[in-house]
């Protein structure tokens, strides 16, 4: 293994000893029952299982009444409305087919919530995403929770849905558990071509019906998104963890591959229940390897900064604290090794015809950069995941991929990388820690010094570009009270077109927020996810217009250039939203949220770490204070993070 890769997993293992033991001591003792009792419906009194089976069709009734016969839920996130989620509506019919000819029995167990970041983008129902995760986290424990299954099949693929339902199934760790993908929609309108079709619209150069027309290209059919943002960061990071069926990922919807890879999860999630010879709790595969193996392939893929949130959170589900300094070791270890749109021209699905997760799985291993010692929900080892899968005389089969891409502007080897470090920087200064996607980001505008421009909406800052305020200068737009505790934390992807605008007049122009961006944030140099938050108190609610910010994305740098006893000075410029304002499109349906979400760096969550619960629930539950900075070795300033800044 290499080094540092060893180096952060040991660490995460010392670190979350006490509450992964507790986690794990739970889930076995739940898993030992299960092995001792038989399928668990069987334990339920006669009144709780009629009502378990009231629905069921004539030929699954039978099943359900017996004992011998697992069961397994299905919790699906389907919709007609969004793209990635249409496939789903025939999955449930599949999968109980699969199940039944494999000997058990499965369910429809409940539907989690799927919203849609493109959607909302911008107006107020994006408020409302990141604490959807939570959400659809307990959406999934509701449907697990009738005491009725023996494994589960989870049906979602974008942003928030994924990681929800992976935090609910951890929580029912004893539980084998198979993600489920539906795959990619097939390539459309170039996504060089949407960028610019975007950017002329923000230069008022064509009109709304250009711009839709361009739109409706590229978003064109059933499936995820192709361009490499949250929805397919998931997806690549379910597999490499895994969770998928090896090479299902990126198979297109519709297709007879996919549906026979559909069938085969049905069928081995019986094969991985307590009553087979191959019990896989999903709670013991995800461990601190596999999670260590999610951020490295996040990094090498330059995947969505999402994922700084969500794989802390997830990491949380299983009793392990994972920090944003561990992400910051592993990026410096990790080369970046894809070039898909917003990092570069090509989409998930070109990423695939290169090679894709096959070969870059097996170039990891072989570099020591992934953990192969795991368990899979194919079986032990990372290894079955260099095979692909593929039709022949029409029986599924895996055959071994040649590691060798096929296009190296797509996917190149850890030997000739795009370059040697991670796709995502952690920031460290007087500032706060944030995050800085970097891989969509041309070398000379990783550094910018130049004086603030203070925002506390992002609608300000819009209004400032169409009014030509923000014309023929240099500057850092600050855009605070946009954390979890403010406002849930929106996306402000809407403000890439503009500020490309301006860099591309030969501005330098730089975002820095208490914000998100998203995985679809390109070329803008961007500190995000700055924590602690305005809300919160943190420091870039002293920042004033004028304020000089070095913003440093190579080097890990985000400072004030302000001196410390003139900060001191200064009281907190702006406010959030009152519970009295912060309402509309349901918002005060959330204002518990807001008071729990713990900070941007422990997931921006309400639940704490498994096995670390407490009496004293609030946010941050089980993230103990750092006492230093792994990655501050290196010689980064100590900024509040480090500091021991609490809220």
């Amino acid at each position: 293994m290499n080094p540092v890769i060893q180096d952060i997993t040991d660490r995460i293992a010392e670190r979350s000893a006490a509450s992964r033991a507790a986690y794990l001591e739970r889930i076995r003792r739940d898993g030992e029952a299960a092995r001792a009792k038989g399928p668990a419906r069987a334990h339920l009194g006669c009144a709780n299982l009629a009502h378990g089976f009231a629905a069921a069709p004539a030929e699954d009734k039978p099943a359900l009444i017996g004992t011998a016969k697992p069961g397994v839920a299905i919790v699906t996130s389907y919709n007609d409305m969004l793209s990635a989620h249409q496939p789903y509506e025939t999955y449930p019919a599949e999968l109980k087919t699969a199940v039944r000819r494999a000997g058990g029995v499965a369910q429809v167990a409940g539907g989690v919530p799927a919203m849609c970041d493109g959607i909302t983008q911008g107006r107020a129902g994006m408020e409302l995403s990141l604490y959807s995760r939570d959400v659809i986290a307990m959406s999934t424990a509701i449907a697990l929770s009738h005491d009725m299954f023996d494994a589960s099949l989870l049906l979602g693929v974008c942003d928030k849905i994924v990681p929800g339902l992976f935090i609910g199934a951890l929580h029912f760790g004893h539980l084998p558990a198979i993600f489920v993908p539906a795959g990619p929609m097939t390539s459309g309108l170039p996504n060089k071509v949407k960028a610019r079709t975007r950017q002329l619209f923000a230069e008022g150069k064509v009109g709304r019906g250009e711009l839709l027309e361009a739109e409706s290209a590229s978003y064109h059919s059933p499936g995820t998104c192709t361009f490499y943002g949250t929805a397919n960061s998931n997806q690549a990071i379910m597999e490499v963890m895994g969770l998928h069926l090896p090479g299902s990922t990126f198979v297109n919807p519709h297709t007879e591959l996919r549906h026979a890879l559909t069938e085969a999860a049905g069928r081995r999630a019986v094969e991985i229940t307590a009553h087979g010879a191959e019990y896989t709790p999903v709670g013991e595969l995800v461990d601190e390897k596999s999670i260590v193996n999610a951020c490295v392939a996040l990094l090498a893929t330059g995947g969505s900064t999402n994922h700084t949130l969500h794989l802390v959170a997830m990491a949380a589900a299983a009793g392990l604290v994972l920090t944003w300094d561990d992400l910051a070791c592993l990026s410096k270890a990790v080369p970046s090794l894809t070039k898909i749109y917003p990092n570069g021209q090509a989409d998930v699905n070109h990423f695939r015809d290169a090679g894709g997760m096959q070969v870059l799985i097996g170039d990891l291993l072989d570099a020591g950069l992934l953990h192969g010692d795991v368990l899979t929900v194919a079986g032990p080892g990372l290894d079955r995941y260099r095979s692909a899968p593929r039709l022949s005389d029409g029986e599924l089969v895996w055959e071994p991929v040649a590691g060798v891409s096929t296009d190296l502007d797509v996917l190149r080897p850890v030997k000739a990388p795009f370059s040697p470090d991670g796709g995502i920087h952690m920031l460290d200064g007087n500032l706060g820690c944030a995050v800085s996607k970097v891989s969509a980001v041309k070398a000379e505008h990783l550094v910018i010094e130049a004086p603030a421009k203070v925002f506390d909406d992002q609608l300000d800052l819009l209004r400032a570009f169409e009014a030509g305020e923000l014309d023929g200068q240099d500057f850092v737009a600050v855009i605070r009270y946009q954390g979890p505790s403010a406002n849930g934390m929106p996306e402000l992807h809407k403000l890439t077109s503009p500020l490309s605008v301006l860099l591309d007049r030969g501005q330098r122009v730089a975002i820095v927020t208490d914000g998100r961006m998203s995985g679809a944030s390109g070329k803008v140099p961007a500190a995000i996810h700055l924590s602690p938050e305005a809300a919160d108190g943190g420091p870039i609610a002293l920042v004033r217009d004028g304020d000089v910010i070095r913003l440093d994305s190579a080097a890990g740098c985000l400072s004030l250039l302000v001196p410390a006893e003139e900060l001191a000075q200064r009281t907190p410029g702006g406010r959030p939203l009152s519970d009295a304002e912060w309402v509309g499109t349901g918002r005060e349906l959330f204002t518990t949220f807001r008071r729990m979400a713990g900070h941007a760096e422990q997931g921006a969550g309400i639940f704490g770490v498994s096995g670390a619960e407490s009496p004293h629930h609030g946010p941050g539950l089980g993230f103990p204070a750092e006492s230093g900075s792994s990655h501050l070795e290196t010689g980064a300033a100590v900024g509040p993070h480090h500091a021991g800044a609490s809220r």
